[in-house]
């Protein structure tokens, strides 16, 4: 009878073991699986951007110029154009998330925080293209009639910042474009910022108001101290998101290959150069320039996401060294 026992004990436990080992290899196997993905992305675009990088050189990132006529292409300009108009987006994005997510939190009653996180999420599942076509038919004739005009009878003959706001006003730009990015980055910092300052333990916060803290004083001294590792990593999620932005950009950023300081200016940026040009190159040399402009994006991205993890690193190693 016990030997009855221990062998069906001893087939069940091969079977956990058996199961314990398929666990492993799968999820090696899809680990795995992404890097060597990631490394066929990298290759591909490498060897299909190889003509663009050997024909210009290093001159392909310093050059502004892009004529698919002469079959002379340099990224600067939607380098450019990508930077600026995510740099825009975020410090448009990040106040805003900030506080929607600290009055979600700390400020807001019960009952109307589940309303306003669920608008939230919904504005994340708007499609890209559909904020591009809001922007242009509706929120450019509303930048060139009021906001721009606006900004350049207040700043246009600023010593400093002045040619920043130089220019038409046509209603589309690099401006517009960092205004729509901001717009669609929004909801996920916000997220992001909300479930992270949400994990501060009740009681950090409930000792802080015990001894006469107001609102600020805890958010500042208690919760952004808690949980700024997680508010830097949903930055720079959003960072990305704002980096690889397709169809709303290409819609009011002009695609206009031409460099300018002005903000009001047409501009491009390399995810609208990609859309707008890929399916209509002629000749191997501008597919090339195409696809070595995927890889710069490629590039762009995952050094801004290196940096973050550099950063998020560099703040948890202070965190240890304090505790």
């Amino acid at each position: 009878m016990n030997s009855g026992r221990s062998h069906i004990t001893d087939t069940a436990s091969g079977r956990q073991r058996m199961m314990d080992r398929y666990f492993q290899v799968m999820a090696t196997g899809s680990a795995w699986l992404v890097l060597v993905i990631l490394v066929g992305i990298i290759v591909s675009l490498f060897i299909g951007g190889w003509q663009a990088f050997t024909a210009f050189g290093p001159k392909f990132f310093i050059t502004d110029e892009w004529n698919p006529v002469t079959e002379r292409f340099g990224a600067l300009v939607p380098i450019y154009g990508t930077l600026v108009s995510s740099l825009i987006a975020l410090l448009i994005a990040v106040p805003i998330s900030f506080g929607i997510a600290l009055f979600l939190t700390e400020v807001a009653p019960y009952w109307l925080r589940r309303p306003i996180g669920t608008a939230i999420e919904l504005l994340a599942a708007i499609p890209s293209i559909i904020y591009g076509m809001w922007g242009l038919f509706v929120f450019a004739p509303v930048m060139s009639l009021h906001v721009q005009p606006w900004l350049q009878a207040r700043f246009g003959d600023s010593a400093y910042i002045g040619a920043l706001f130089q220019g038409a006003p046509l209603g589309i730009g690099m401006l517009p474009a960092g205004i729509i990015l901001g717009i669609m980055i929004i909801p996920f910092i916000t997220a992001i910022m909300r479930d992270v300052f949400a994990t501060t333990p009740k009681f950090l916060k409930e000792s802080a108001y015990a001894v006469g803290g107001t609102h600020w004083e805890v958010v500042w001294n208690v919760v952004l101290p808690y949980t700024r590792v997680g508010a830097v990593g949903g930055i720079f999620l959003g960072l990305g998101r704002a980096l690889g932005e397709t169809m709303a950009v290409t819609f009011v950023i002009g695609n206009t290959h031409r460099l300018s300081l002005s903000l009001f200016e047409p501009g491009n940026s390399i995810a609208s150069t990609l859309a707008n040009e890929f399916t209509e190159a002629v000749g191997d040399m501008h597919t090339s320039s195409l696809i070595a402009l995927g890889l710069v994006l490629f590039l762009i991205t995952f050094i801004v996401l290196s940096l973050a993890k550099f950063m998020l690193l560099t703040l948890e190693s202070r965190e240890g060294v304090k505790t």
